[in-house]
């Protein structure tokens, strides 16, 4: 990176991003700018025909709509999503780890399965809609009464959602559903679990079973507690005995490869592929050289970009599988009425970004550059090491979800616009990409990535700062998000089949 105004992203691009604000008659790259270019925006930087291909990161965003000359701003005024795909240059290498990488620790909670977390919660989980607010009223007591009493506990979380009864009983709703609670209740950072039925409901607790892997767990009904208000009074005896083993818990030096990480992206801005997507690719690449797994998900999300991604799998099978996920989205949405290119929201466009293609090039920056080594369903059981992929829609609570629910015991959310997430029990590293959404959110941001763009910092020192971030976070540092209590809200799973 330079300090000029712009940047050009690969050698065969014909457009340039602008990383501040460009006057009219500026000159970027030897041509002069016909009007003012935002950041994070496109200038063209030679005439594109009508019905010629926008080429940005190497690869088409789309096409014109109008002739363009050198120096205008390319948008969504004159640039529209085309299902075009450049080939696929040959894969460069991932970011190298030297042993020392390789070798460093991190100091987590080994559970009696052998399993490692950074995280020492309780969690509180609800069946079905209906105990919702018996299980966040069972939380707040537990937190009030029994967590003082604990040190080595982080908290009492509530898990809760909308789901589980006016639907049928078989069927892709109903497999997502009980997939996705199954995760929550075997996940690592849960010492212990509660699980709260209300006892009429569909997603019945016998589906669950009363013991863990790794955790203690127990359920009951509110029906056979005699209602809600004896349902928290005998939750509460129950989590005072949870919490007498999970509270012995001590943290220990444990393999950095056994941390697995949940790669996001929200309010996506025209920085996002430049700065802090890489850059977490890095931070990727150097978990997976160690034996880590990071999770890069997202489906819709990646809609231009798999054929990037499909070069890098490990194994033919591995790129069917992501064949048939791309497959399996085109005709979703067709059958809804969409397009995947519905996709960029308006904060996207504001920010610079024009076309899910466009989108997508930058999202897939944050796999880094390591072999595909598997592809997963939603919220199932990632067992798998290196990068893998795990099919999302690009709602980030939702996918977040899923990657949580598959076993990630932390989570990296890159945002161009200023995203607000949290997602217990897996804390939540925020990453800005750009040094304006950083000095204005501080107090959400963990790190600034803008200074790539600015020519301060580069992607590899950038993606070195997060890896530490990362290990520092599984070690036990408190993230921005947790410090300000996020986490409770954003359990969303994803909902398919019908309500009846």
């Amino acid at each position: 990176m330079t300090k000029d105004p712009w940047i050009i992203l690969s050698a065969g691009d014909n457009v340039a991003v602008a990383t501040a604000a460009i006057p009219s008659g500026a000159t970027v790259a030897g041509i002069q700018t016909r009007e003012k270019i935002d950041p994070g925006h496109k200038i063209a930087l030679c005439d594109i025909a009508l019905g010629q291909p926008v080429v940005k990161y190497g690869q088409a965003i789309g096409r014109t709509t109008a002739d363009v000359k050198a120096g205008d701003h390319v948008h969504s005024h004159n640039l529209h999503f085309e299902n075009d795909r450049l080939a696929a240059t040959a894969n460069s290498a991932p970011e190298e780890a030297s042993a020392a990488d390789r070798a460093r620790t991190f100091m987590g909670y080994r559970r009696a399965d052998g399993r490692s977390a950074t995280r020492n919660y309780i969690g509180i989980i609800a069946s079905v809609n209906c105990s919702t607010t018996v299980c966040r009223a069972i939380a707040d007591e537990a937190n009030r009464t029994i967590l003082p009493h604990f040190d080595g506990i982080d908290g009492f979380v509530p898990i809760v959602h909308d789901q589980g009864c006016g639907m049928s009983s078989t069927g892709d709703g109903m497999a997502v559903l009980h997939r996705t609670l199954a995760g929550y209740t075997r996940h690592v950072n849960f010492g212990g679990v509660l699980m709260i039925g209300l006892g009429c409901e569909v997603n019945q607790l016998t589906l669950y079973g009363q013991s863990g892997a790794g955790n203690a767990k127990r359920h009951f009904n509110i029906q056979d507690a005699g209602g809600s208000r004896r349902a928290v009074e005998r939750a509460m005896g129950m989590l005072r005995e949870i919490a007498q083993d999970v509270g012995r818990e001590k943290r220990v030096a444990l393999p950095i490869g056994d941390i697995i990480i949940g790669l996001q992206c929200g309010g996506s801005d025209g920085f996002s592929g430049i700065t802090a997507n890489p850059a977490l690719g890095v931070a990727a690449d150097l978990l997976a050289a160690a034996g880590g797994t990071a999770i890069l998900s997202e489906t819709s999300e990646i809609y231009g970009a798999e054929h990037l991604l499909r070069s890098r799998a490990v194994s033919d099978e591995v790129a069917t599988k992501l064949d048939d996920k791309i497959a399996w989205w085109e005709k979703y949405v067709a059958l809804h009425g969409a397009s995947l290119d519905n996709n960029p929201s308006p904060g996207n466009k504001r920010g610079g970004l024009t076309t899910i293609l466009e989108k997508s090039l930058g999202a897939v920056a944050k796999g880094g550059r390591s072999p595909l080594t598997a592809v997963y369903g939603y919220a199932e059981r990632v067992t798998a090491a290196g990068l893998v992929f795990m099919d999302t829609p690009g709602y980030d609570p939702v996918s977040a979800t899923g990657q949580v629910a598959g076993g990630a015991n932390m989570i990296a959310f890159t945002t161009g616009r200023g995203s607000c997430f949290g997602c217990r029990p897996a804390p939540s590293i925020k990453l800005s990409s750009n040094s304006a959404l950083y000095a204005s959110m501080e107090e959400d941001m963990d790190i600034d990535c803008g200074t790539i763009a600015t020519g301060d910092a580069t992607i590899s020192a950038k993606g070195r700062e997060i890896f530490d971030l990362i290990i520092d976070t599984a070690s036990g540092k408190k993230t921005k998000s947790e410090e300000f209590g996020y986490g409770d809200n954003e359990f969303v799973p994803w909902h398919l089949g019908a309500t009846l």
